[in-house]
């Protein structure tokens, strides 16, 4: 289990009795400008004031819990349009949807995609750059983002 998938174990409860759904978290470890990314979402949309609400909820658990033993910045947003691709039913959602993924290893020759991600199955992904299909393991993946399209 991962600290991401142990902070997301912690916020989740409360933060979905608070009427969010928890997108994810990201960890940002920087020596003392470490940071703590936590993403929340609703269908009508997030506010400032829905973050600094959850914020102060979250901040008063991970005091308690102490899951992250250095000093570290909390935030808390929305997962916006760029969204990051966190757990496969979340790439799965965005099926047919033009991504950007880097990869911890070379795939192909290559560590870094964008393209419309054409499929995706329990083991990773298949994005589509230059009319080449790449198949990308979900063990991988370093970062995904959507691409917003306008």
């Amino acid at each position: 289990m991962t600290l991401e998938d142990k902070i997301e174990q912690l916020l989740k409860p409360t933060v979905e009795s608070m009427g969010f759904d928890l997108w994810g978290c990201e960890y940002l470890p920087a020596g003392k400008h470490s940071t703590l990314r936590v993403y929340i979402e609703k269908p009508e949309g997030v506010t400032v004031s829905d973050c600094g609400s959850v914020s102060r909820q979250a901040s008063a658990i991970l005091d308690v819990e102490d899951p992250i033993s250095n000093a570290y910045m909390l935030e808390v947003s929305s997962p916006g349009m760029d969204r990051p691709l966190m757990r496969p039913e979340q790439f799965k959602a965005y099926e047919n949807a033009l991504v950007q993924v880097r990869t911890a290893v070379d795939v192909m020759g290559r560590k870094r995609f964008k393209g419309k991600m054409v499929q995706v199955s329990e083991e990773g992904i298949e994005v589509e750059v230059d009319n080449e299909i790449y198949p990308i393991a979900f063990s991988m993946i370093e970062k995904a983002n959507v691409v917003p399209e306008f």
